[in-house]
């Protein structure tokens, strides 16, 4: 059962919607406004003891009571989906995910995702709870390439402590709006949710570290072929720093313009990764070529069809 929150009105919020104020105020608790709405309209939101509506606005100093509904019950189950396993040994599975594969359950995929096939490939790690087993980091649904993940858990917390310790080298190819000028650069830019839009996230001052480093693979009339670094693993990262420098990703339809390449998404993929071997300590790395419209788009690029 999930716990009441308790939230003190402040002065610079008294004069907002009490949705309003709420959304902005447990902003870092991942609540959107459209869920501090629907949990009003249930009147699991008061104040004194009685339920408040949306657009009631209270003064400073006002202690408001949300009592959140308990989550619905996410259960993932085996499903015979096809893999790409590019390796696998008694401790960790590599996988080349394809666009439009969700990793693991959450609402509004609740089946099809990488770990109902995983699951009914074999064995996975347990530490990491029933819907997410075995994962040690993500990559979006629209974005394509190369994942690790744990069949035991031993192998999970060596994998989890590369990460943390930024031992793993991922390499990504993408396709970015507009011509850059520089060769290589890094782009040091924390990243947070945005406060005006909680769908995304956005480079935001006290935000978490985040470091992307970039290389310049090939340039274009309107767009660049690039080879991306991550030093660390924010959400959406690549795509929140190359929009932050005027670079979107092409086809993002969260970061991006709509007039882009046609696709599938964003043109994004994890094309490399390494990681030591939890119990031998050998060092592994792995290569994947983009899908093949990714390839084919490169092509006609190339050609000057864009």
């Amino acid at each position: 059962m999930r716990e009441p929150i308790q939230w003190i009105v402040p002065v610079t919020a008294a004069s907002d919607r009490l949705d309003k104020a709420l959304a902005k105020g447990l902003a870092d608790q991942d609540i959107t406004r459209s869920q501090i709405q629907k949990w009003i309209k249930e009147e699991r939101v008061t104040v004194a003891g009685k339920p408040v509506r949306a657009k009631e606005k209270v003064p400073a100093g006002t202690v408001v009571i949300i009592t959140p509904a308990d989550p619905e019950p996410i259960q993932a189950e085996p499903e015979d989906i096809p893999l790409a396993i590019v390796y696998e040994d008694d401790d960790v599975i590599v996988v080349n995910k394809p666009q439009g594969m969700v990793v693991h359950p959450a609402p509004g995929h609740y089946h099809g995702t990488l770990v109902n096939a995983l699951l009914a490939h074999g064995q996975l790690a347990t530490i990491n709870g029933a819907i997410r087993p075995g994962i040690v980091h993500r990559i979006d649904k629209d974005t394509s390439g190369l994942l690790m993940v744990a069949k035991n858990d031993r192998a999970q917390q060596s994998l989890t402590a590369q990460l943390k310790a930024h031992k793993n080298e991922r390499k990504y190819l993408a396709i970015v709006h507009g011509v850059i000028q520089e060769d290589s650069g890094t782009i040091d830019a924390p990243i947070a949710r945005n406060p005006k839009d909680r769908k995304k996230m956005a480079v935001v001052i006290g935000g978490r570290p985040a470091v992307t480093h970039f290389k310049v693979l090939a340039r274009f009339r309107h767009y660049t072929y690039i080879q991306a670094i991550l030093e660390t693993g924010r959400t959406h990262q690549i795509r929140v720093h190359m929009a932050y420098i005027g670079h979107p990703v092409a086809g993002d339809p969260l970061y991006g313009p709509t007039k882009t390449l046609p696709g599938h998404g964003q043109f994004l993929h994890a094309a490399t990764l390494s990681l030591t071997q939890p119990t031998t300590g050998k060092e592994l790395t792995f290569s994947v070529a983009p899908p093949k419209i990714f390839q084919d788009t490169l092509n006609k690029l190339k050609t000057g069809d864009n």
